[in-house]
């Protein structure tokens, strides 16, 4: 639960946005209803990882296949497990502006620490429409708020936008998820010592030890309960420390390199066959392979074949580490 003061945004965030975050799925059971006890026993999960925070309804949460009575229900389930001991974040993005307000306000009400907004999709060309939809979300709430920067809502912010976005008050950075590297580098040497800049995959924590730039967290993504598990928790332990400046790149090539390697050909080839869509079908079913609760996608996005399934089961397994369950 958010314990600081408007003016305090920052402040806050420059202290608890650090480590890995994640990003939970949505699960659902055989009747299409919302799983609540699997995201209980999912959250549970995660944080025995030592994962530092999570988010609930973004893009691997399936935020547009749900009703608002869904996604605020799993706005409570997710509050009540981190009981105000795990810091949370709401992905509160709507095509309707008063949508997006009532979503923050039962966050707000809910104990959520942080909120999270993209570009409101469908009607959003422009750059200065992204701005001018996020200021009376900043206004509204007392609450941090982390920007998403995705080509999955219709507009990719250039760095120049997002440091518009980022001189909102209270809007404390940006989640740089664009899949332009250059774009993210950019981003990190224009914004990043104003503001927090994290882009979800690794290959920017080695190169900003190249250019001279350091990002705090690991904001948000799937690869601590994809990858990890309470006995062997890689993933997390090398955010971890990579996040404060100690990159272990041999650490990373024993431990890590060869299940990212599985995933990034398990992402490219989903994301290929969805057209350019996030590969939640894929996402979710490893996690089932690591004993979650996922059940199936809605529609419009199908699940994996049988015999995807089975493939990815093989791949991953080849690569398990020792210790795993």
């Amino acid at each position: 639960m958010a314990e600081y003061s408007k003016g305090e945004a920052m402040d806050w965030a420059r202290e608890a946005l650090r480590g890995q975050w994640t990003t939970l799925m949505t699960p659902f059971t055989e009747s299409d209803d919302l799983d609540e006890e699997g995201l209980r026993r999912n959250i549970r999960h995660v944080r025995s990882l030592g994962t530092r925070g999570g988010g609930c309804t973004w893009g691997m949460g399936e935020f547009w296949s749900l009703t608002r009575e869904e996604r605020t229900r799993v706005y409570d389930v997710v509050a009540d497990e981190a009981g105000g001991e795990w810091p949370i974040a709401a992905h509160v993005t709507h095509t309707s502006a008063r949508e997006t307000l009532a979503l923050a306000e039962h966050a707000e009400g809910a104990g959520f620490d942080l909120l999270i907004v993209a570009a409101p999709y469908f009607a959003t060309r422009t750059e200065r429409q992204v701005i001018e939809y996020v200021r009376p979300l900043a206004e509204s709430t007392p609450l941090a708020i982390m920007f998403y920067n995705s080509p999955q809502f219709g507009v990719v912010m250039s760095a120049q936008g997002l440091a518009e976005v980022c001189a909102i008050p209270n809007v404390v950075g940006v989640k740089e998820a664009s899949f332009n590297q250059d774009l993210s580098v950019e981003t990190h040497l224009l914004l990043g010592r104003e503001a927090i800049i994290s882009t979800p995959d690794e290959w920017t924590l080695f190169r900003g030890r190249e250019l001279g730039f350091e990002q705090q967290v690991m904001f948000a993504n799937t690869s601590d309960w994809r990858f990890d598990s309470p006995g062997a928790n890689h993933y997390v332990s090398f955010i971890d420390r990579a996040t404060t400046g100690d990159l272990d790149g041999a650490y990373y090539d024993e431990h890590i390199r060869p299940i990212k390697q599985v995933s990034d050909a398990w992402w490219k080839r989903t994301v290929q066959k969805l057209n350019g869509s996030l590969p939640v079908p894929m996402v979710k079913h490893w996690g089932e392979l690591m004993g979650m609760a996922g059940g199936h996608v809605r529609l419009p996005m199908v699940d994996l074949s049988d015999e995807e399934k089975a493939e990815l089961a093989r791949d991953v397994a080849s690569v398990r580490q020792p210790g795993t369950t």
